[in-house]
């Protein structure tokens, strides 16, 4: 008798169970809420921080807004998209490092845009901005 016959012997590929460390596992309910409370906490602290003024220095406030919007990113890839060094042969670790990247390009590139429309911008006596529509 082969051991073949005995289902007890057969591979985990013969059912296509067979990951290999190729995919990435799915998320339990506890990682899902962890995922979930940080995120809530990564959206109250910016809001708290604009809506009390709690800096006198709106761009601090928007430094700190940006860091927490950026690590709220990273933690919806880790815990909703479940990416780790791992997974897919450590694509997902390169599709990391690229997000980051784009992430700090559009961010220094919004900033850049916004500095420079309000620098350029023609200033306004007070008797210009009472006669405008």
């Amino acid at each position: 008798m082969s051991s073949n016959a005995n289902p007890s012997h057969h591979s985990a590929g013969a059912h296509g169970h067979d990951h290999g460390g190729h995919e990435a596992g799915h998320g339990t309910f506890q990682s899902y809420m962890t995922g979930f409370v940080l995120s809530v906490i990564l959206t109250a602290i910016p809001f708290w921080l604009v809506m009390g003024k709690v800096f006198s220095d709106p761009g601090v406030t928007a430094a700190i807004v940006m860091i927490l919007g950026a690590i709220q990113i990273i933690v919806h890839m880790i815990y909703f998209l479940h990416m780790n060094t791992r997974s897919e042969g450590g694509w997902n670790m390169m599709a990391l490092i690229f997000t980051i990247v784009i992430v700090i390009i559009a961010l220094s590139g919004s900033l850049w845009v916004m500095h420079h429309l309000n620098s350029n911008m023609m200033p306004m006596s007070p008797e210009v901005m009472r006669n405008m529509p």
